[in-house]
Formats: C-alpha cells, structure tokens, sequence
C-alpha cells in the first residue's frame, strides 16, 4: 500500500501526481496487464531475444 503524506501548504494536485509517480514506478499495472493472459516461457524469451538484437542493431547503426 502506497501512503503519501501531504505536506503543510501544499496542493493536493501537487501530492496527486506523487501518489501517481509512486504507483508507475511499482509496476503494478503492467503486472495486472501481463496477467491478463498466459504467455509461454519459450515466447517471453524469443521475444525478449528479439529486442535485443533490434536494440543492438539500432545501437550499431548510430556509429
């Protein structure tokens, strides 16, 4: 559970977009997202291993 604590004088928007911040940077909702369907250990890797490669090709590119 995220607790935020509002300081003195400030805004709630203010401590709104921390509370926010504070939830993207737990990865719960890209977590919920990926458990929405069951993806094969084989497919997670090979896909993995394919954007590394584009990755790298980018990088090698940029020389």
């Amino acid at each position: 559970m995220l607790v935020i604590s509002v300081k003195e004088g400030e805004s709630i928007d203010r401590a709104l977009k921390r509370y926010k911040r504070k939830y993207d940077r737990t990865g719960v909702s890209r977590e919920l997202r990926g458990r929405q369907q069951f993806i094969k250990p084989s497919v997670l890797r090979r896909k993995e291993v394919l954007k590394a490669a584009y990755i790298q090709n980018k990088r090698q590119a940029e020389e």
